[in-house]
Protein backbone atom coordinates (compact mmCIF):
# COMPACT_ATOMS: atom_id res chain seq x y z
CA UNK A 1 0.00 0.00 0.00
CA UNK A 2 1.18 3.49 -0.88
CA UNK A 3 -0.38 6.45 0.92
CA UNK A 4 0.24 10.16 0.45
CA UNK A 5 -0.48 13.44 2.18
CA UNK A 6 -0.82 17.11 1.44
CA UNK A 7 -0.95 19.92 3.99
CA UNK A 8 -2.95 22.85 2.68
CA UNK A 9 -3.35 26.43 3.84
CA UNK A 10 -5.91 28.18 1.63
CA UNK A 11 -4.47 26.36 -1.37
CA UNK A 12 -5.76 27.46 -4.76
CA UNK A 13 -8.46 25.02 -5.94
CA UNK A 14 -6.73 24.81 -9.34
CA UNK A 15 -3.51 23.58 -7.72
CA UNK A 16 -5.39 21.11 -5.56
CA UNK A 17 -7.35 19.71 -8.49
CA UNK A 18 -4.19 19.37 -10.59
CA UNK A 19 -2.44 17.43 -7.84
CA UNK A 20 -5.49 15.28 -7.13
CA UNK A 21 -5.62 14.33 -10.80
CA UNK A 22 -1.99 13.15 -10.63
CA UNK A 23 -2.63 11.19 -7.45
CA UNK A 24 -5.79 9.48 -8.70
CA UNK A 25 -4.03 8.41 -11.90
CA UNK A 26 -1.30 6.75 -9.82
CA UNK A 27 -1.36 3.66 -7.60
CA UNK A 28 -1.62 5.70 -4.40
CA UNK A 29 -4.32 3.98 -2.33
CA UNK A 30 -5.17 6.77 0.13
CA UNK A 31 -4.55 10.50 -0.24
CA UNK A 32 -4.88 12.54 2.94
CA UNK A 33 -5.68 16.23 2.58
CA UNK A 34 -4.78 17.86 5.89
CA UNK A 35 -6.34 21.30 5.73
CA UNK A 36 -4.81 23.91 8.04
CA UNK A 37 -6.98 26.67 6.57
CA UNK A 38 -9.23 28.87 8.70
CA UNK A 39 -12.27 27.24 7.06
CA UNK A 40 -13.09 23.87 5.52
CA UNK A 41 -14.14 25.07 2.07
CA UNK A 42 -11.82 22.50 0.46
CA UNK A 43 -13.77 19.64 2.03
CA UNK A 44 -16.00 19.34 -1.04
CA UNK A 45 -13.07 18.03 -3.10
CA UNK A 46 -12.98 14.85 -1.02
CA UNK A 47 -16.21 13.83 -2.77
CA UNK A 48 -14.31 13.29 -6.01
CA UNK A 49 -13.00 9.89 -4.87
CA UNK A 50 -13.27 7.58 -1.86
CA UNK A 51 -9.45 7.39 -1.99
CA UNK A 52 -9.32 10.99 -0.77
CA UNK A 53 -9.58 11.52 2.99
CA UNK A 54 -10.10 15.12 4.11
CA UNK A 55 -9.14 16.25 7.63
CA UNK A 56 -9.61 19.82 8.81
CA UNK A 57 -6.95 20.60 11.41
CA UNK A 58 -5.79 23.41 13.65
CA UNK A 59 -2.80 25.08 12.02
CA UNK A 60 0.08 23.84 14.17
CA UNK A 61 2.56 23.67 11.31
CA UNK A 62 3.67 21.70 8.27
CA UNK A 63 5.13 18.81 10.22
CA UNK A 64 2.17 18.52 12.58
CA UNK A 65 -0.19 18.31 9.62
CA UNK A 66 1.74 15.58 7.85
CA UNK A 67 2.14 13.70 11.13
CA UNK A 68 -1.64 13.27 11.26
CA UNK A 69 -1.45 11.44 7.93
CA UNK A 70 1.72 9.52 8.78
CA UNK A 71 0.11 8.14 11.94
CA UNK A 72 -2.86 6.95 9.91
CA UNK A 73 -0.54 5.44 7.30
CA UNK A 74 1.27 3.51 10.04
CA UNK A 75 -2.08 2.27 11.37
CA UNK A 76 -3.07 1.10 7.87
CA UNK A 77 0.22 -0.73 7.45
CA UNK A 78 1.28 1.30 4.40
CA UNK A 79 4.59 0.27 2.85
CA UNK A 80 5.41 3.70 1.44
CA UNK A 81 4.15 7.23 1.99
CA UNK A 82 4.55 10.31 -0.17
CA UNK A 83 4.70 13.80 1.37
CA UNK A 84 3.70 16.24 -1.37
CA UNK A 85 3.56 20.03 -1.64
CA UNK A 86 0.43 21.53 -3.24
CA UNK A 87 2.44 23.06 -6.11
CA UNK A 88 3.74 19.66 -7.30
CA UNK A 89 2.45 17.80 -10.37
CA UNK A 90 3.64 15.12 -12.79
CA UNK A 91 2.62 13.32 -15.97
CA UNK A 92 4.45 9.96 -16.00
CA UNK A 93 4.40 6.85 -13.81
CA UNK A 94 6.49 8.58 -11.15
CA UNK A 95 4.96 6.87 -8.13
CA UNK A 96 5.18 3.42 -9.70
CA UNK A 97 8.82 3.96 -10.75
CA UNK A 98 9.85 5.16 -7.30
CA UNK A 99 8.07 2.26 -5.61
CA UNK A 100 9.85 -0.16 -7.95
CA UNK A 101 13.21 1.42 -7.10
CA UNK A 102 12.48 1.13 -3.38
CA UNK A 103 11.35 -2.49 -3.80
CA UNK A 104 14.72 -3.30 -5.38
CA UNK A 105 16.73 -1.31 -2.84
CA UNK A 106 15.66 -2.39 0.63
CA UNK A 107 18.35 -0.28 2.25
CA UNK A 108 16.81 2.93 0.90
CA UNK A 109 14.57 4.79 3.34
CA UNK A 110 13.79 7.84 1.21
CA UNK A 111 13.97 8.62 -2.49
CA UNK A 112 13.47 11.86 -4.41
CA UNK A 113 12.93 12.19 -8.17
CA UNK A 114 14.39 14.99 -10.24
CA UNK A 115 12.49 18.20 -9.45
CA UNK A 116 11.82 20.54 -12.36
CA UNK A 117 10.58 24.07 -12.77
CA UNK A 118 7.49 24.29 -15.02
CA UNK A 119 9.78 25.28 -17.92
CA UNK A 120 11.75 22.05 -17.51
CA UNK A 121 14.84 23.51 -15.81
CA UNK A 122 16.23 21.36 -12.99
CA UNK A 123 15.80 22.62 -9.45
CA UNK A 124 18.97 22.18 -7.40
CA UNK A 125 17.37 20.56 -4.37
CA UNK A 126 19.99 17.92 -3.49
CA UNK A 127 22.01 19.28 -0.60
CA UNK A 128 24.72 18.55 1.88
CA UNK A 129 23.85 18.67 5.57
CA UNK A 130 23.72 22.41 6.23
CA UNK A 131 26.17 24.49 8.17
CA UNK A 132 25.18 27.88 9.62
CA UNK A 133 26.84 29.49 6.58
CA UNK A 134 24.58 27.47 4.26
CA UNK A 135 21.32 28.42 5.95
CA UNK A 136 22.11 31.85 7.34
CA UNK A 137 25.29 33.25 5.84
CA UNK A 138 24.42 32.80 2.17
CA UNK A 139 21.08 34.50 2.76
CA UNK A 140 22.57 37.72 4.07
CA UNK A 141 26.02 37.91 2.44
CA UNK A 142 25.83 40.88 0.03
CA UNK A 143 28.58 39.66 -2.33
CA UNK A 144 27.02 37.56 -5.09
CA UNK A 145 30.21 35.71 -6.04
CA UNK A 146 30.65 34.44 -2.47
CA UNK A 147 27.03 33.28 -2.33
CA UNK A 148 27.46 31.42 -5.62
CA UNK A 149 30.62 29.70 -4.38
CA UNK A 150 28.84 28.54 -1.22
CA UNK A 151 25.85 27.27 -3.20
CA UNK A 152 27.92 25.37 -5.77
CA UNK A 153 29.19 23.07 -3.06
CA UNK A 154 26.09 23.00 -0.83
CA UNK A 155 23.69 22.25 -3.71
CA UNK A 156 26.04 19.69 -5.31
CA UNK A 157 26.27 21.46 -8.66
CA UNK A 158 29.21 19.27 -9.68
CA UNK A 159 27.01 16.17 -9.64
CA UNK A 160 25.22 17.27 -12.80
CA UNK A 161 21.92 16.07 -11.33
CA UNK A 162 21.88 13.21 -13.85
CA UNK A 163 23.02 10.22 -11.80
CA UNK A 164 21.50 8.10 -9.06
CA UNK A 165 23.33 9.10 -5.89
CA UNK A 166 23.05 9.01 -2.13
CA UNK A 167 22.43 12.56 -0.88
CA UNK A 168 22.42 13.68 2.78
CA UNK A 169 19.46 16.07 2.44
CA UNK A 170 16.56 15.77 0.00
CA UNK A 171 13.88 18.42 -0.44
CA UNK A 172 10.66 18.31 1.55
CA UNK A 173 8.55 19.29 -1.46
CA UNK A 174 8.30 15.60 -2.46
CA UNK A 175 9.36 12.97 0.07
CA UNK A 176 8.85 9.31 -0.87
CA UNK A 177 9.56 7.41 2.36
CA UNK A 178 9.61 3.82 3.55
CA UNK A 179 7.16 3.50 6.41
CA UNK A 180 9.00 0.89 8.46
CA UNK A 181 11.93 3.34 8.57
CA UNK A 182 9.56 6.12 9.71
CA UNK A 183 8.37 3.74 12.41
CA UNK A 184 11.94 3.54 13.67
CA UNK A 185 13.14 7.16 13.40
CA UNK A 186 9.84 8.83 14.28
CA UNK A 187 7.68 11.47 12.67
CA UNK A 188 8.34 15.13 11.91
CA UNK A 189 9.67 17.09 14.88
CA UNK A 190 6.73 19.38 15.64
CA UNK A 191 8.95 21.98 17.29
CA UNK A 192 9.55 23.20 13.74
CA UNK A 193 6.42 25.09 12.70
CA UNK A 194 7.62 25.62 9.15
CA UNK A 195 11.01 25.09 7.44
CA UNK A 196 13.88 22.76 8.48
CA UNK A 197 11.49 19.99 9.58
CA UNK A 198 12.22 18.19 6.29
CA UNK A 199 15.98 18.59 6.79
CA UNK A 200 15.67 17.17 10.30
CA UNK A 201 13.57 14.17 9.22
CA UNK A 202 15.74 13.39 6.18
CA UNK A 203 18.79 13.48 8.42
CA UNK A 204 17.23 11.02 10.87
CA UNK A 205 16.19 8.71 8.01
CA UNK A 206 19.75 8.84 6.68
CA UNK A 207 21.16 7.68 10.01
CA UNK A 208 19.66 4.19 9.56
CA UNK A 209 19.14 3.92 5.78
CA UNK A 210 20.01 5.54 2.46
CA UNK A 211 18.48 8.77 1.19
CA UNK A 212 18.70 8.66 -2.60
CA UNK A 213 18.27 11.03 -5.54
CA UNK A 214 16.71 9.16 -8.48
CA UNK A 215 16.75 11.32 -11.65
CA UNK A 216 15.20 8.72 -13.96
CA UNK A 217 11.77 10.22 -13.27
CA UNK A 218 10.75 13.82 -12.56
CA UNK A 219 8.01 15.96 -11.08
CA UNK A 220 7.29 19.64 -11.64
CA UNK A 221 7.40 22.14 -8.78
CA UNK A 222 6.25 25.75 -8.89
CA UNK A 223 8.94 26.78 -6.43
CA UNK A 224 8.22 30.27 -5.04
CA UNK A 225 10.75 30.63 -2.18
CA UNK A 226 8.12 32.28 0.00
CA UNK A 227 10.51 33.34 2.78
CA UNK A 228 12.41 35.49 0.27
CA UNK A 229 9.26 37.52 -0.38
CA UNK A 230 7.30 37.43 2.87
CA UNK A 231 8.68 38.82 6.15
CA UNK A 232 6.44 36.57 8.26
CA UNK A 233 7.71 33.48 6.47
CA UNK A 234 11.27 34.76 6.84
CA UNK A 235 10.76 34.89 10.63
CA UNK A 236 9.52 31.29 10.60
CA UNK A 237 12.56 30.32 8.54
CA UNK A 238 15.04 32.00 10.90
CA UNK A 239 13.39 30.52 14.02
CA UNK A 240 13.42 27.02 12.53
CA UNK A 241 17.05 27.38 11.47
CA UNK A 242 18.04 28.31 15.02
CA UNK A 243 16.08 25.34 16.40
CA UNK A 244 17.77 23.03 13.90
CA UNK A 245 21.30 24.03 14.90
CA UNK A 246 20.42 24.04 18.59
CA UNK A 247 19.33 20.44 18.11
CA UNK A 248 22.19 19.14 15.95
CA UNK A 249 25.08 21.50 16.67
CA UNK A 250 26.24 24.80 15.25
CA UNK A 251 29.97 24.34 14.74
CA UNK A 252 30.79 20.88 16.07
CA UNK A 253 28.75 18.23 14.25
CA UNK A 254 30.79 15.09 13.52
CA UNK A 255 27.94 13.28 11.77
CA UNK A 256 27.46 16.24 9.42
CA UNK A 257 31.14 16.33 8.54
CA UNK A 258 31.24 12.57 7.86
CA UNK A 259 28.04 12.53 5.78
CA UNK A 260 29.10 15.50 3.67
CA UNK A 261 32.58 14.07 3.05
CA UNK A 262 31.09 10.74 2.00
CA UNK A 263 28.71 12.46 -0.43
CA UNK A 264 31.39 14.64 -2.04
CA UNK A 265 33.73 11.65 -2.45
CA UNK A 266 30.89 9.70 -4.06
CA UNK A 267 30.32 12.48 -6.60
CA UNK A 268 34.03 12.52 -7.48
CA UNK A 269 33.85 8.78 -8.24
CA UNK A 270 30.66 9.18 -10.28
CA UNK A 271 32.29 11.90 -12.36
CA UNK A 272 35.34 9.81 -13.27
Amino acid sequence: MITASLVTFHTKPSDLLRLMDCVLKSNISVFYIIDNSSNDSLREYSKISDRIKYIHSQNLGFGHGHNIALKKALELGAKYHVIINPDIYWSDNVIEELASFMDKNKDCGQVMPKILFPDGETQLLCKLMPTPMNLIGRRFIPIKSIKQKIDRKYELHSSGYNKIMEVPILSGCFMFVRMDVIGKVGLFDERFFMYSEDVDLCRRIGEISKTVFYPNVAVFHEYEKGSYKNKKLLKYHIRSTIKYFNKWGWIFDRKRADANKKCLNQIKLLNK
